[in-house]
């Protein structure tokens, strides 16, 4: 199973991305990771969830503007430099990164980074090739694959 990301755009004022996050407690939304970038105006809330699709339609409902990309999952040594390897390697295929986040575990398997390049399927095969652990959305969801 691909893992999603959601995507909010919320305007960059107080209390936007608490609405965002009260709604989804209230709908008992568990999340996994997330992330938030902002510029003057307007913040982008990455977030990934189970369901991104269902939680996107909630949230339109309400009236936010929400975008769903397909992102990469990676587990990497948990230690100086461990995350340049994967980087260096995309770098080399000539995959470029967009962005990143790392999120919080509970396992020993390193630390755990979601991606989104502009060659997704060509990284992750890269990544793969180069032994470097990716993970399905069902691992991220359940995290039992990680310990």
């Amino acid at each position: 199973m691909e893992l999603k990301q959601l995507s909010v755009f919320v305007e960059n004022k107080s209390g936007a991305v608490s609405s965002v996050l009260d709604t989804l407690s209230e709908h008992h939304v568990d999340l996994y990771a997330l992330s938030i970038a902002d510029t003057a105006d307007f913040g982008i809330l990455r977030l990934i969830v189970r369901d991104p699709e269902e939680v996107a339609k909630l949230l339109r409902e309400i009236g936010f503007i929400t975008k769903i990309n397909k992102v990469l999952a990676i587990a990497v040594d948990d230690r100086p430099g461990g995350l340049a390897k994967p980087l260096s390697l995309l770098s080399e295929k000539g995959i470029s990164v967009e962005y990143l986040y790392a999120f919080m575990s509970k396992s020993n398997a390193g630390a755990l980074v979601i991606l989104r390049t502009d060659k997704r399927e060509e990284a992750e095969a890269a990544l793969q090739t180069a032994k470097i652990r990716t993970l399905t959305a069902d691992e991220v969801y359940s995290q039992k694959a990680l310990s």
